[in-house]
């Protein structure tokens, strides 16, 4: 069963936006973001669940220290699959460090750009703190507002994530040394109060990658600026793209 796609068509042509979902989310949790920037910039998009998310088929694999980096390779087959060559990656948290595993694959079509969004290079306290308290939400009725999203699949989904971020062999989770390829230019966001990561993945995503970088600390935003801080995250985003096309 292949994955599931959205596609949002444009007027001109021109690079498609591929949007990457977080660690729980899906192609609905990103609400009207994706329609309000492919508006403004004239540019068409893709959206899609992961394995495991939405309505993609469930997990058949077991999550690994690995995931994101296979994860990175899906995105490869799904995009020769969807006959997309000229693009631009957003990705949020888990999609955004998808996205820079993707640009850093030498068998992979460059992206135009990259724009990532709270990515995680490495693990940090905060993150495994974060990642508790949301476990106890999850216990609380998280639980129940995911199953609208991912159905039968939340609980496998859920604990396969959390599990795996809070398990002491996630420890040797450190991207760093493959963004060296990266060589596309680069936007990478976090806000300020991100409960999952401080500014030092910020400061990685800028020592790691070889191509331009762009970094944006973004105040009074949590984990996921372009809603806790549309304007000025939409229009960092609108910016570059523009640049970028």
């Amino acid at each position: 069963m292949p994955l599931y796609v959205e596609r949002i068509p444009a007027a001109a042509a021109g690079p498609t936006l591929v949007f990457l979902h977080h660690g729980l989310g899906c192609v609905p949790l990103w609400r009207d973001f994706p329609a309000r920037l492919t508006g403004a910039t004239g540019l068409p998009a893709l959206l899609y669940d992961r394995e495991g998310h939405g309505r993609s088929p469930a997990l058949a694999w077991p999550r690994a220290c690995g995931y994101l980096e296979r994860e990175a390779d899906v995105l490869c087959h799904l995009l020769h699959q969807e006959h997309i060559s000229d693009f631009i990656l957003l990705g949020h948290s888990d999609g955004g460090s998808i996205a820079l595993l993707y640009a850093a694959l030498s068998n992979a079509r460059p992206p135009r750009g990259v724009i990532s969004e709270a990515a995680h290079l490495f693990v940090e306290d905060i993150t495994r703190a974060g990642i508790r308290r949301t476990v106890d939400s999850y216990r609380a009725g998280l639980r129940e507002k995911l199953m609208r999203y991912h159905g039968e699949k939340t609980d496998a989904l859920f604990w396969s994530w959390a599990g795996l971020w809070l398990a002491p062999s996630f420890d040797a989770f450190d991207i760093r040394a493959r963004l060296g390829e990266v060589r596309c230019p680069v936007l990478a966001l976090q806000g300020a109060d991100d409960e999952y990561g401080t500014a030092a993945q910020l400061e990685a995503i800028a020592a790691s990658v070889s191509g331009p970088v762009e970094t944006l600390l973004i105040p009074s935003s949590g984990h996921e600026p372009h809603s806790d801080a549309f304007e000025t995250a939409f229009e960092a985003m609108r910016t570059v793209i523009a640049l970028w096309k």
